[in-house]
């Protein structure tokens, strides 16, 4: 999604959008055999010369790690493979179960699937990637899988947003799958976001109409990326301490931060850290709006309970 204050910048401010998602994409992309991460996750144990931009996307991977200490975690590919997450989300269809798969004791799990269950022993994670700044370097240890869907989004977002209104000297705000930026001067009265289960649903579905003026704004939900396993529905969200998809209270949390990558590694923490989230997103001073599984909605610091948020 792209918007401008400036009509006449759109196409411009598109064609720096794509230029820039392209670019993010062949860097990042976990489900492109062609991309740089996929040539980092397949030569874990040895140093992989990588772009500045991996490597930015990397940092800022083990920055949200250490941020939400290690309830985001960028190691937890191979969790969310064995959950059957091996593909675009949209190319997602239900599989058969396994009777049994395992992994050896060079990667950072092992896990069993059995009956739909995943059980997954958890060794360290974010803690055992190297990156060299001087040599341009990465490396992950044997048997490791990045995966950047945690903070990428919301930093690909930014960037996009930031090319675009530097381009078409006007506001922007770029949607990337539910994750808001905003960069240069907003429209009058801001920028307004209906915020839902799902970033694709009509004004008119359950959700709060927000305002915002700049910074980012990110969603993160377990009903809408689902798909079946055997007989247990799954979803994309990976608790790293269980190497499994996370069991929240919470359904959808949303979060307004200084950057939508902020924001993007808040509220899936917010998901991970369960009953725990409030207090931690409050002592963040990032609000935040937690809707539960039985409809239920928490709000945290600043976000409003009714109304606009600026």
């Amino acid at each position: 999604m792209l918007r401008v204050s400036d009509p006449a910048a759109l196409a411009l401010a598109r064609a720096q959008v794509e230029r820039e998602l392209d670019a993010i994409d062949l860097a990042c992309s976990r489900f492109r055999d062609d991309s740089e991460l996929a040539r980092v996750n397949h030569n874990g144990g040895r140093p992989v010369v990588v772009s500045g931009l991996l490597m930015d996307a990397i940092e800022l991977g083990l920055e949200g790690a250490k941020l939400s200490d290690g309830a985001v975690d960028p190691t937890i590919g191979r969790a969310l493979e064995l959950a059957g997450y091996d593909r675009d989300w949209r190319l997602l269809s239900e599989r058969a179960d396994s009777a049994s798969e395992a992994l050896g004791d060079a990667t950072p799990a092992s896990a069993r699937t059995a009956r739909g269950a995943i059980t997954v022993r958890q060794r360290p994670g974010w803690q055992a990637v190297v990156v060299d700044r001087g040599r341009s370097c990465v490396r992950v240890p044997r048997g490791v899988r990045l995966d950047l869907g945690a903070s990428a989004k919301g930093w690909a977002a930014d960037r996009a947003a930031l090319a675009a209104a530097w381009a078409g000297d006007c506001g922007v705000l770029v949607g990337i799958g539910g994750d808001i930026a905003t960069a240069g001067v907003p429209p009058p009265g801001g920028w307004r976001v209906h915020v839902t289960d799902d970033h694709r649903s009509p004004p008119s579905a359950p959700g709060q109409t927000v305002t915002i003026r700049s910074g980012g704004l990110a969603t993160s939900s377990i009903a809408v990326r689902q798909w079946r396993r055997g007989s247990r529905l799954m979803h994309h969200i990976i608790d790293p301490r269980t190497g499994e998809p996370a069991d929240s209270p919470w359904r959808t949390v949303s979060v307004a931060a200084a950057s939508c990558a902020e924001a993007n590694i808040a509220a899936t923490a917010g998901i991970v850290m369960g009953s725990d989230a409030p207090d931690w997103l409050e002592g963040h001073g990032l609000p935040a709006r937690l809707l539960g599984h039985d409809e239920q909605v928490r709000y945290v610091g600043e976000w409003p309970p009714q109304g606009d948020a600026r």
